[in-house]
């Protein structure tokens, strides 16, 4: 009886790892998808300022030509 007990007992530790490392996984895919979310904002603002910096170097925006003084 003991190495049936043994087996049942060695088992029942496997599933609870195994329960564990589940939880594990689904926490750092969480964690991944959230960072991957994160990094994809940061690379469009990065990109965003490199156009602002770039527009800045060049003199500006180029919009339309102010208006005369007199106006």
């Amino acid at each position: 009886m003991t190495g049936i007990a043994d087996l049942a007992a060695r088992l029942e530790a496997l599933e609870i790892r195994a329960a564990y490392q589940d939880q594990t996984i689904e926490d750092l895919n969480t964690t991944i998808n959230a960072q991957w979310t994160e990094l994809n904002r940061l690379q469009r603002l990065v990109a965003r300022l490199e156009d602002q910096l770039r527009e800045a170097q060049n003199g500006g925006p180029q919009g339309p030509e102010p208006p005369p003084p007199h106006y």
